[in-house]
């Protein structure tokens, strides 16, 4: 497998720029003349739209832009691509970002896409599910997989901890989560009930499904939000964590929800979105969802314009410390109504308006979710 030196990105089949080495673990990267005529920021705070060599700083995202450490797997992900570098007879430690993006190629998260495609031959899909869990279980462990080339075809391209895999149905993508080596059988159907709670605390999450399955309460699966129609043609749509707009790593906590909010409005300019941010915040502290990181907040661009996208990775969880990644007005512990009106104040949200939308959730929270809170 040859080392990838320089790096194609593409967007829509529109050339958006170059990547290449600088220095040791550092890129560059420059805007085509063609996408600087025609197209936007794909990432507005470090990658403006205008002309010359912009230069990655070497952490936290391994001397790349966070924009492009978005389209690398993580976790599940990168466990997959590792093992299949390993398969090959390749050093998983020695591949760096450039070669993995090239492997990424056109599968990734959002719109961009990446030349030269490094491929591997893979099999066929597997379409039963208790199949693939397994599979994955099996990998979990690190015991060999026959299906291991099938495994990183339909997730190898995913992030997060937890195993999954993106399926075709009905015309549309949705990705199915399976369960991980600290998971409960009931993993499925508590993020399923989560994000139907979500829901009716009015935020905005793709549609959702719990798949069958004979060996647990089932799987839990949502559709692509990062894909849409347009005249009956799939079309993929831009898409930024706040980890990658912030150059942050998600890895270490560093965030508090105020810095997310400033950086709603800032990108988005929308009052509707920063609503929205702040009732996924009282969700999650409501919920007790507290892997709330900066890779779990995310924007979608289309034609230029910013908005926040669909909410997701909603469950039951805890993070560093059993505190939130991201903190509420400093607290990260035990954060109650007082920070979080403390929040909204901060954003320019009336009080009125903050109580009453926290305490909808917090009532509907407690209503809906009281067995998972015990």
């Amino acid at each position: 497998m040859e080392t990838v030196d320089r790096l194609e990105v593409y967007y829509d089949g529109k050339h958006v720029g170059t990547m290449a080495p600088y220095q040791r673990y550092r890129t560059a990267f420059e805007y085509s003349q063609e996408w600087l005529r025609d197209g936007f920021s794909i990432s507005p705070f470090s990658l403006p739209l205008v002309s010359g060599v912009k230069i990655a700083k070497s952490d936290p995202f391994d001397g790349i832009f966070g924009i492009f450490a978005d389209s690398l797997p993580d976790g599940w992900g990168r466990l997959l691509v590792d093992r299949m570098l390993r398969k090959e007879g390749e050093r998983p430690e020695e591949t760096g970002s450039l070669t993995r993006l090239s492997i990424v190629g056109s599968s990734g998260m959002g719109a961009l896409e990446y030349k030269p495609i490094f491929q591997w031959s893979t099999s066929n899909s597997l379409s039963d599910l208790d199949r693939l869990a397994l599979e994955c279980r099996k990998v979990l462990q690190s015991e060999e997989s026959e299906d291991l080339d099938t495994l990183f075809a339909m997730g190898g391209s995913s992030g997060g901890a937890r195993p999954k895999v993106t399926l075709k149905l009905d015309d549309r993508e949705w990705i199915v989560k399976f369960p991980s080596s600290g998971d409960t059988d009931d993993i499925g159907i508590m993020e399923y009930e989560y994000n139907l709670c979500a829901r009716e605390c009015g935020i905005n999450i793709p549609e959702v499904r719990l798949f069958p399955s004979s060996a647990c309460s089932g799987f839990f699966g949502s559709m692509r939000f990062d894909r849409e129609k347009v005249n009956g043609k799939e079309h993929k749509l831009h898409m930024a964590s706040a980890s990658a707009l912030l150059e942050v790593s998600h890895r270490v906590p560093a965030l508090d929800y105020s810095s997310l909010m400033a950086l709603t409005w800032q990108i988005t300019k929308q009052a509707q979105d920063l609503q929205k941010m702040y009732t996924l915040m009282c969700f999650n502290v409501f919920a007790h969802n507290r892997d709330d990181h900066s890779k779990n907040f995310s924007f979608l661009c289309n034609r230029g314009i910013w908005r926040l996208a669909p909410a997701y990775d909603l469950t039951y969880s805890n993070s560093i410390g059993g505190e939130h990644a991201t903190t509420v007005a400093g607290e990260g512990k035990n954060p109650g109504i007082k920070e979080l009106l403390e929040v909204a104040k901060k954003a320019g949200i009336k009080e009125t308006s903050a109580r009453q939308i926290a305490e909808k959730v917090r009532e509907t929270v407690n209503s809906r979710l009281a067995k998972y809170l015990k």
